[in-house]
């Protein structure tokens, strides 16, 4: 039997899990690929990026993808996918799920960004304009407020939500799991990070991305109740008409996606993903 490379007893590093899951994950992607002939789910999909072209200190599972990638995926939403780029924003539409039900073959994409990079304004921002692609920036107040280099500064914060085609949303306030909180804090990771953004941005800020995916119905209910009217989830998935808008499932594209997987996570051969994790009512 030949050897995998990895000696009993060794210690197995976060990487090569990682790799070991990617690689049972696009497995199952060309089977789903297979039998479904490539044909998109329809609805909506919201793809969710963290970094672009910044070198991170610690990033195990690939969340800053190369800038030639990245560029690559969105020529292939402006230009070459049967789709409608639509901004994130304006799924706050009572009636725009409800849409879909007259339009079942179609798939519309939304692009959101999670944390803050400071390389959402110097690397992103200038392909989305040029390729007129809105996008969503869910911010972490407290990224901003520490100035870690790796983070939008305040002012950087400003120019960004003055550029066309951006949102800027909440990301918590620290970042920390807010299913994890008691009530008090929770509120006050809710309304701190809300507050803090409209005031620097001169804007509402109505949208919301759970840090850690960590969300449940309380949770659900305390972001309502603190003003958010929609939600992104880490939950790997495609939104219909039935999908409560502060329950928006999301697929996050990595570095290690190919073009290939890229295609394969818009038609939805990834979806397969959902069922690995708790999805609230």
């Amino acid at each position: 039997m030949a050897s995998l490379g990895i000696q009993c007893g060794s210690p197995v590093s976060r990487q090569e899990i990682v790799s070991w899951k990617r690689a049972i994950g696009r497995a199952l992607a060309e089977a789903s690929a297979l039998t479904r002939n490539n044909r998109p789910r329809p609805g909506v999909r919201i793809l969710m990026y963290h970094a672009v072209g910044s070198r991170l200190a610690d990033d195990p599972y690939g969340i800053s993808i190369s800038l030639q990638g990245f560029r690559q995926q969105m020529e292939i939403l402006a230009l070459e996918q049967p789709t409608q780029v639509v901004s994130f924003d304006a799924l706050q539409s009572a009636s725009y799920f409800g849409q879909l039900h007259g339009q079942e073959k179609r798939l519309r994409v939304a692009v959101t960004f999670d944390d803050g990079y400071k390389d959402n304004l110097f690397a992103v921002a200038p392909i989305m304009i040029k390729l007129q692609i809105p996008f969503t920036v869910f911010v972490t107040s407290s990224f901003i407020q520490n100035g870690s280099s790796d983070y939008l500064s305040a002012s950087e914060l400003s120019e960004l939500a003055a550029l066309p085609g951006v949102t800027i949303g909440s990301h918590g306030a620290t970042h920390r799991p807010l299913a994890k909180c008691d009530d008090a804090t929770l509120r006050w990771e809710l309304d701190e990070s809300r507050h803090y953004l409209q005031e620097m941005i001169g804007k509402s800020v109505t949208a919301l991305s759970y840090p850690h995916g960590s969300v449940d119905e309380r949770v659900r209910d305390a972001a309502r109740q603190a003003g958010y009217v929609l939600a992104g989830t880490s939950c790997f998935d495609i939104n219909g008409a039935s999908h409560d808008p502060l329950m928006l499932c999301r697929c996050e594209i990595v570095a290690q996606d190919s073009e290939r997987v890229f295609r394969q996570k818009l038609n939805g051969n990834w979806d397969w993903k959902r069922w690995r994790a708790s999805f609230p009512a």
